[in-house]
């Protein structure tokens, strides 16, 4: 059982002296569950991305739910993170954790069980919602088992767990549907048994500090209409230039509903004594530039990978599986990146210089990226895209680390949560609003409307293998030119992610842990 005190619990943690740092066995043998379960959390937001074409029609459903398979889970994991991050200042989260990974369990059972796309979709929900926690809540976590001067060197191994879930998951899902044996429902149940495994070890392994909470309140009003708000925008940016033009009455009345429900949303927080996201947050200069940032490098990790897969299925003609492999270069400059940036951190206490070294190097991919067509070769891909997975590595969990090191203890798991929102937040609609202009440039470079991409990168592209000789160097063409097309969009979104950077003031790290901070933040002053 947890070692976390009751929220409502009168004593005090200066009763029995300062909380005891937490021994790197200690820690090793936590972060054993907590990743393991965050991976299979990641991984079930694109392991699904390699295998609609198979699910759609054996599900019966149409092509207007061919995206809301992949949107709804992000959708959900999005607008409830900040949510998650409030509850885990409020009360246990060690519970809170057990409930998440709960959630997404359910929700992968469901999933692989699914006999419509309606049940299919609702599942996604459940997984989504249970993601969400999972990506506040580890975060938040290991702030509090660990000095912010320590967090580095994990937090840089959280970053490429976070990183290789996403870009792995398609290819780990083409595997799965290429392997006749196993099957689509397999894309969902694979995560089962690791979600299970990681529950045990977390339940015998987490035993957090007992730190004296406030008196629990959750702002209901506020957390609903901001998730309102949040949905109807995600919604809007998820169907427009699909389901209905970007310029008409949809859009517009989509638009205007999602401003008054956040306007709504900014009222109620400004009035609430526990507001589910602090206003004041905003007023912290390191916070709000990190929020910037992490919603460019959103749209980096999230956009690069969907569009990159499509491109070598589409326009070089790969199977999914190969074109899972051909991406390697990306994690694996990733991989490499966020680990050793994060034990040089530790080492040195210095972290700017990375943060700016991953901006310099995510723009500078984005414009590689940007000049491929269908002949670029593969020996230059693998450059660009780790140059890329490089830039990616060094912003996404620093910027996180930046962020925590600069407010108290008490605003660890609200400011976490925050910046992984905007992340998630950018990424979503990151991916609908290139995929949106994806499918035009296809459109218009094929000749017509139903050439493209179904409004989202993949829903219709063609099968180039059934297609006459004399239509696949046209497809290809289109399909490659297009793609680099969203390259050179997203390169002054990752320069302006940069400047973001830029302006962060670098500060010490901290060298005692969130609970530690805690629980001197709450010790009575001495008259």
């Amino acid at each position: 059982m947890s070692a976390m005190a009751d929220p409502a619990a009168p004593t005090s943690p200066a009763d029995d002296g300062p909380p005891a740092a937490m021994t790197r066995r200690e820690v090793l043998s936590a972060l054993s569950g907590l990743f393991m379960g965050m991976f299979v959390a990641i991984l079930a937001a694109t392991i699904v991305t390699n295998a609609l074409p198979t699910i759609i029609p054996e599900l019966g459903g149409s092509q207007s739910v061919y995206t809301w398979i992949v949107t709804a889970e992000l959708l959900a994991m999005t607008a409830t993170v900040p949510l998650w991050g409030k509850l885990a200042d409020l009360v246990d989260q060690k519970l809170l954790i057990q409930l998440s990974f709960a959630l997404f369990l359910a929700g992968s059972l469901l999933a692989g069980l699914s006999q419509d796309t309606t049940m299919l979709i609702l599942a996604r929900v459940l997984q989504g919602a249970g993601a969400g926690g999972l990506t506040a809540l580890v975060q938040i976590v290991m702030a509090a088992m660990i000095p912010p001067r320590e967090l580095g060197r994990y937090a840089g191994v959280f970053g490429a767990i976070f990183a290789v879930g996403t870009v792995a998951g398609p290819l780990i899902g083409g595997v799965i549907v290429d392997t006749s044996w196993l099957g689509w429902r397999w894309c969902f149940l694979f995560g089962v048994p690791f979600t299970v495994a990681a529950m045990v070890l977390i339940q015998r392994t987490l035993n957090l500090t007992a730190v004296r909470r406030r008196e629990v309140h959750v702002d209901w009003q506020g957390a609903l209409l901001l998730t309102a708000g949040v949905s109807t925008l995600l919604i809007w940016v998820t169907l427009a230039g699909n389901d209905f033009d970007w310029i008409s009455t949809p859009t517009a009345l989509m638009v205007l509903g999602s401003v008054v429900l956040l306007a709504l949303a900014v009222l109620v927080e400004a009035r609430s004594p526990e507001p589910v996201i602090p206003l004041g947050l905003f007023r912290n200069r390191t916070v709000s530039l990190a929020i910037v940032a992490s919603a460019l490098v959103g749209i980096a990790m999230f956009g690069g990978t969907v569009f990159l897969t499509q491109y070598f299925q589409v326009a070089l003609g790969y199977s999914p599986t190969k074109a899972g492999l051909l991406s390697l270069p990306l994690v694996g400059g990733l991989l490499v990146s966020s680990t050793v940036a994060g034990a040089l951190i530790t080492r040195s206490g210095r972290w700017k210089g990375y943060l700016i070294a991953g901006g310099v190097l995510m723009t500078l991919g984005f414009g590689l990226l940007s000049t491929i067509d269908a002949a670029t070769s593969m020996s230059l891909l693998g450059i660009f895209m780790a140059v890329t997975g490089a830039g990616v590595g060094l912003l996404m969990q620093n910027l996180v680390l930046a962020a925590q090191n600069d407010v108290p203890a008490a605003e660890l798991g609200t400011t976490t949560s925050v910046v992984s929102f905007f992340r998630s937040l950018g990424g979503t609609i990151g991916v609908s609003v290139l995929g949106a202009v994806l499918a035009a440039k296809v459109a218009d470079g094929l000749g017509t409307a139903g050439g493209g991409s179904g409004g989202h990168g993949e829903a219709t592209a063609p099968d180039i293998s059934e297609l006459p000789p004399e239509a696949v160097t046209l497809v290809q063409d289109t399909y490659a030119g297009a793609t680099a097309d969203l390259f050179l969009i997203a390169t002054p979104l990752a320069a302006l992610a940069l400047v973001a950077v830029l302006f962060i003031r670098e500060k010490a790290l901290k060298t005692t842990s969130g609970a530690e901070r805690l629980a001197a933040e709450q010790a009575p002053i001495p008259h």
